[in-house]
């Protein structure tokens, strides 16, 4: 039997009645009894893992239900395991060409997926690798192994981040930091410091935050996407902390690295450096910073990531576009026209948990002006709003 989270019938009582719904109507929306419901929000019944997936995609969750209802995973453990499996490789070239392709397919599908969804694929294909690692084989086998595992290592704890899963999220950059020494390979190590970096910049703490992002950008090659992304991380941690000159500096150098830089064949991959991804950086760092020019910036950003208006290919970052525009519009004395556009973010529902805090900072900005367009972006903000 699936472990149930004894606050399950409370979220689901409050998820239901954030969206106006009473039981009947839920019913029929999710082909389930009324009676059935009612039990499950009494706790008189427990949910299966299906029926909280159900739920989660009718209520527009974000998988918060689902998350209730699994087994307590122990990560510290899963991410040991993985290590302790480090002796030896018994596969095929074949093999290893398929995993290599699975870790990038998964890397592109980053940006795109609901980090719940994604979640599980990332843990299998881990799984697959550590079972592997279990094998004999040549050096060169292995080494191959132990770097795809640590980009699955790094790439899983970036979604426990947006989770807002730290624990977990700390045990696996754990483990991809030492496969990455175990490959010899500085460029997941980079990573993981930038990770760190975002994480930590998440919480408010800028100043270990900038300290990571300055950590990453001596660990990585030079040139490398991980050296770009962390100088894009570092430039939008100076913004944060008022330091303008500071960030103008970094926003220098992030343009003299990408200069001339080649689009990547997978753009989307999230550990390649799209230099396309230049613009909707400026327009995040500038926003955050108050800078006049950020406005523009955004509204060239977001109409590039979604000219027809339904999230376009990497609705992610589109939704983080449209909350950059709402905070430079913040900046010029426009409460209500930044709350319709932070309620188009919220009501995409592609603003994960680690990104919140954005949509948190508008609300609190906007609502003492008490506009209709600050109430309607506060309903829409507590309609979406993650469970802790």
């Amino acid at each position: 039997m699936p472990y149930v989270d004894p606050r399950f019938g409370a979220q689901l009582r409050a998820l239901r009645a954030g969206q106006g719904l009473s039981l009947r109507a839920l019913g029929q929306l999710t082909h389930r009894g009324k009676s059935h419901l009612h039990d499950l929000e009494t706790g008189a019944k427990a949910p299966t893992p299906e029926t909280a997936r159900h739920l989660d995609e009718v209520l527009q969750a974000g998988g918060t239900l689902a998350r209730l209802v699994e087994a307590p995973v122990d990560h510290d453990a899963e991410a040991g395991e993985l290590l302790a499996r480090v002796r030896a490789s018994d596969v095929s070239a074949e093999t290893l060409v398929r995993i290599e392709a699975a870790v990038d397919d998964l890397a592109s599908a980053y940006a795109k997926t609901r980090p719940v969804d994604l979640l599980p694929m990332v843990r299998r294909q881990l799984a697959y690798v550590g079972r592997l690692l279990d094998g004999r084989g040549t050096l060169a086998q292995r080494r191959r192994l132990v770097v795809a595992g640590g980009w699955l290592a790094v790439l899983r704890a970036t979604v426990h981040i947006d989770l807002l899963q730290r624990s977990a999220a700390d045990a696996h950059l754990s483990t991809a930091t030492a496969l990455a020494d175990h490959g010899g390979h500085p460029e997941i190590h980079a990573w993981c410091l930038e990770t760190q970096a975002w994480e930590r910049l998440t919480r408010g703490d800028y100043r270990r935050a900038l300290d990571l992002a300055q950590q990453a950008q001596r660990a990585a090659p030079r040139g490398s996407s991980a050296q770009i992304q962390a100088t894009a991380q570092e430039a939008r941690i100076w913004a944060r902390l008022a330091e303008v000159r500071r960030t103008r500096e970094a926003l220098d150098r992030l343009e003299r690295l990408t200069a001339n830089l080649p689009v990547p064949e997978r753009a989307e991959h999230h550990y390649r450096y799209d230099p396309t991804k230049a613009l909707a950086y400026a327009a995040t760092t500038l926003s955050w910073a108050g800078d006049p020019a950020a406005e523009q910036l955004a509204r060239t950003a977001l109409a590039e990531l979604d000219p027809r208006g339904d999230g376009g290919d990497r609705p992610r970052r589109s939704a983080s576009a449209r909350l950059d525009l709402a905070m430079a519009l913040l900046a010029a004395d426009r409460p209500d026209e930044a709350s319709v556009v932070a309620t188009d973010a919220v009501r995409s529902g592609r603003v994960v948990p680690s990104n919140w805090w954005r949509a948190r900072e508008v609300l609190r900005r906007v609502e003492p002006t008490g506009t209709a367009e600050a109430a309607a972006f506060r309903e829409m903000y507590e309609a979406h709003r993650p469970a802790r």
